[in-house]
């Protein structure tokens, strides 16, 4: 039997999901160790279908519960009618009852999920009410550096009543998770804290956030034992002087972190990984691209990724 299990979910059926999923397994291959469960809508191009034959021994069932029946060397391929949210909330009910190791997902739109039925806003929302969670904390790894993002989804006047020495320091201590499952040279390297005003603040001149917060963040950290700097200026600390400087940067609003993030690497590399949640999700650091469904020009590149940091996270968690 395979000692991990790895989910994939692929998305909005008419987005760039199971062509991105379809891609990447047929780059990483069979993977020692490891079965893939694959969800995928019934009528899926037949095309990706052979793409992953190339590299598979495929085996269609209807739904999750009979792949965990099947033992061996296969990929499991769920061929589904239910709604793409739905798989995302089966598997991470699965994962939460440790039926799962872990799961990677493709692009869902939000539009998506309120369709079929769920008040969630994203897959983190689904995440988080699935495992009984509160602070799920969004990651995003790329080959220049590395994002925690202190706050999710909120409106910019809604910002400063959410930001706080409480939530500061929860992002840290999962960022710092994040920080020691990174490659050696990396996890020596301190955690950059973000400023929420221009300047930082100026000690106060432009707003007193960074005095409530980074003493105590300062006092925190050393008491946990994990390395950080900050407050930074939020304009420069994406300078690409900075980017081997520090292991993970914590950015106190959504935009101030993913802007510099999705400039830098662009739409088509990085990963995003759930940090909080008990059990591993993995997923593209990218959209649905409905724009280019079905063109056969998407980059599987940030899927690549995000499968295989489930795998080795999975296998550090086992």
């Amino acid at each position: 039997m395979s000692n991990l299990r790895i989910a994939l979910t692929t998305g909005d059926v008419d987005g760039i999901g199971f062509e991105v999923t379809a891609k990447a397994l047929h780059k990483i291959g069979p993977q020692k160790g490891v079965q893939f469960i694959l969800w995928r809508a019934e009528g899926a191009s037949p095309k990706y279908l052979k793409l992953i034959d190339q590299k598979f021994t495929r085996i269609v069932v209807d739904s999750l519960e009979e792949a965990l029946k099947i033992e061996g060397p296969y990929l499991l391929d769920i061929a589904s009618d239910l709604s793409p949210a739905k798989w995302v909330e089966i598997t991470a009910k699965a994962c939460y009852q440790k039926k799962l190791d872990g799961m990677a997902t493709a692009p869902l739109s939000k539009t998506s999920i309120i369709e079929s039925g769920m008040k969630d806003l994203g897959h983190t929302d689904i995440l988080k009410r699935i495992s009984k969670t509160r602070n799920v904390h969004m990651s995003f790894i790329g080959n220049k550096f590395n994002v925690v993002l202190a706050t999710g989804h909120l409106p910019i006047a809604n910002i400063t009543k959410h930001i706080s020495f409480s939530v500061v320091a929860q992002a840290l201590l999962h960022a710092n998770v994040l920080r020691e499952n990174l490659p050696t040279a990396q996890k020596k390297k301190p955690i950059a804290v973000l400023g929420l005003n221009p300047h930082a603040g100026e000690q106060g001149l432009i707003g007193n956030e960074e005095l409530l917060i980074f003493d105590n963040l300062h006092s925190f950290a050393k008491e946990k034992k994990i390395p950080i700097e900050g407050p930074l200026v939020p304009d420069a600390a994406f300078f690409p002087v900075n980017w081997k400087k520090y292991s993970v940067y914590v950015a106190l609003y959504h935009d101030q972190g993913l802007i510099p993030f999705k400039m830098i690497h662009g739409q088509d590399s990085g990963v995003h990984i759930s940090l909080g949640i008990p059990f591993v999700r993995t997923s593209v650091d990218h959209g649905t691209a409905k724009d280019i469904f079905g063109k056969n020009v998407a980059n599987p590149s940030s899927m690549i990724d995000a499968i295989r940091w489930a795998i080795k996270l999975a296998r550090h968690s086992s």
